[in-house]
Order: C-alpha cells, then structure tokens, then sequence
C-alpha cells in the first residue's frame, strides 16, 4: 500500500521569507509601502478599543532583551517575537530582528507567517510619519537624525513619504554610520546633510527624531538643544533602564504615547511621576484629543513600539501577498485523517 505523505492543504501555512519580504516591498515600492503600512496602522488605531493590549511580554540579560508582542482584534491573534541587542553589531550581526505570526481566533490556525526584522524597520518609520502628520508644524520639511544606525533610512524616507520631508541632517557619533545613510539615501529625492555634531543637526529643524543603540541611560537631546515649536520623535528609549532626552526637555513637551503601561515602564517617561499627564495617540487619531494645538508647543512622540503596529503590518503583508508568488507554503501544522489519531499520524510515517 503507498501512503500519501505529501501535507495537506490544512498543514500548509503562508510563510514570507527575507527574501520574500524584501521583493515585497520593492513590488510595491518604499515609499509606497511606507504609506500604506501608515494607513493600516492608523486604521488599527481608529479602532484600539476592539484589541487585547497587555505591556509585552520582556526577558531581560546584560547582552539586551528579547519579548513577544502579542494582541487580538476578536476575530485575528497576532504576535512578534523581537530582540534588541545593541551590541551585536560588533560581531557582524543585527541588533534587532524578528518574526510574526497571524492565527485565526475561531480555530487557533495561523494564517501567516513572516520575517519582521525587514517589516519591523518598516513599520516603526511609518508610525513615525503617522504621527508626525498629526504632531509636526504645519509645513515642517527639515529633521534632524540623531543616530544613523539601522533604522535611520527608514525614517528619513517615511517622513518624506508620509509628510512630505525635504532636508534629512544626520549625526552619529560614528562618522562611518552618517557616511553610510548618506550614500544609502542618495538618489531617494532628500537633501541629506552630514553633520559633524548633534548641536549641528538641529540648525534648522522643525522636527527631531532620536534613535540610538545604547542600553543606558543616555542624554541625546539636553534641555538648551530644543528650541520651541518642533516636533521630537523619540525612539531609541525603549526599555527599562534606557534613555535618549534630558528630563527638562520631558517636563516642557506635550507627551504622546502609544500604551502608557507599557511606555512608562519602557519610554522616556520612565524618568516621570507615575502620574505625569500623556495622551494616547489612538484618541489623536480619532478626534478625541488634540494633537498640535500651537505653533510655539513642543510635541513628543514617546514611541516605544506596540503590538498592534506589527499586527497591522503583518495583516497589510498577508492582503498584499495574495494572488502571488511572493510566498511559500511552509508545512507548518499537523494534519492526521482523523484528529483524534496524531499517533496514528506519525506511526504511518516510517513508511
């Protein structure tokens, strides 16, 4: 007797590799994709009230952290796994990376799974954009880019995508890291402007992004460095113990966050009373609260990065790899004839 062991379609599960996801983003475009990741987010956010939402789950060593991110809109379960380990790098390897899985609620099957170190860089820029369309002054089209690491890229062309950014001036502590995003960001239609400290960056600039590496407390922007009327984007804090902005430049902002539990133990507001005023971005995006309301406030984005970013990025991901070839079915999930009978299964298998 031959038995088919070839899987079945219930077995199979979409799977989008690096590869994959990389194609991916070049069949739609960056800038593009920018924009719709920023849709998907922001329509996610419109509707926060439908989500589970719990701080992420965080295992921490001396090397960095590694956490799951997990939520549910009722109907879809999502979550990442992530780590952040600054000093990877030294040894050739990324600080960040991760993958994500989407399942159905009803029968616990996941319906996709993908790469997300890619997805995630894309993801953070666009929520950085989304909220700077809300937050940054009207017409803002110069940004300071204070570290030059992996992420830097990403940001300067979200906020050209999604706001409509001009100048990108970029400081690092390493001048091979600000050499490095200024040859990648040649030819994107930016004005990109090496700068030889962080003081410098700021000449000009009607918004300031932060995104350094280190696992520290650190002072990136000190009080005297931020002026009235720009908008601070901050996400480089995104720990406990770690930190980018000098609490004077805190206590003269307006804060906005994603999920106050989660960025008090982990943003720059962890250096604040427990009480310190912050508004939600979910109630900005739904009218509920103002956003900008000066030309003189400073606004701040206390991001940290929240589940429900990466599960509007992974369900973008699945609605566009349909009907393509930018995906394998990987066999992912056991499939017996008879449900009852996994043993049975695995017996039938020495064939």
């Amino acid at each position: 007797m031959t038995i088919n062991l070839n899987p079945s379609d219930k077995a199979l599960v979409p799977f989008v590799s690096v590869d994959n996801m990389m194609r991916l983003i070049h069949h739609v475009g960056i800038e593009p994709m920018l924009r719709g990741l920023a849709d998907y987010i922001e329509a996610d956010f419109k509707r926060w009230e439908l989500f589970d939402k719990t701080p992420r789950v965080a295992s921490h060593s001396a090397e960095g952290v590694i956490e799951l991110m997990p939520t549910s809109d009722g109907e879809v379960y999502g979550f990442k796994y992530v780590n952040g380990h600054p000093k990877n790098t030294k040894d050739g390897l990324q600080t960040v990376t991760a993958f994500g899985l989407l399942a159905d609620v009803g029968t616990g099957y996941p319906v996709l799974l993908s790469e997300m170190t890619m997805l995630t860089a894309m993801r953070t820029a666009a929520t950085s954009g989304l909220v700077a369309r809300y937050l940054a002054p009207r017409g803002a089209d110069t940004m300071a880019m204070i570290g030059s690491g992996a992420q830097s890229e990403f940001q300067s062309l979200a906020m050209k995508a999604i706001c409509g950014l001009k100048t990108v001036r970029l400081y690092d502590i390493d001048p091979a890291a600000v050499e490095k995003a200024r040859r990648n960001l040649e030819g994107t239609g930016l004005n990109v402007v090496a700068c030889k400290s962080a003081e410098e960056s700021m000449e000009g600039a009607q918004i300031i992004t932060t995104c350094t590496a280190d696992k520290q407390y650190a002072t990136i922007l000190t009080d005297n460095m931020v002026g009235s009327g720009v908008h601070i984007n901050a996400i480089g804090g995104d720990c406990p113990g770690k930190t980018e902005l000098a609490p004077g430049v805190l206590h003269r902002s307006d804060i906005f966050v994603e999920y106050p539990p989660q960025t008090r133990i982990e943003g720059e507001i962890q250096q604040l009373a427990e009480d310190h005023p912050v508004t939600e971005m979910w109630e900005v995006m739904s009218g509920l609260k103002p956003g900008r309301s000066s030309d003189k406030q400073i606004t701040l984005f206390d991001s940290v990065g929240f589940a429900i970013e990466d599960f509007s990025a992974l369900r973008f991901v699945r609605d566009r790899i349909a009907g393509t070839d930018l995906y394998f079915d990987l066999d992912l999930l056991a499939d017996p004839d008879d449900p009852r009978d996994l043993f049975g299964m695995l017996q039938r298998a020495k064939g």
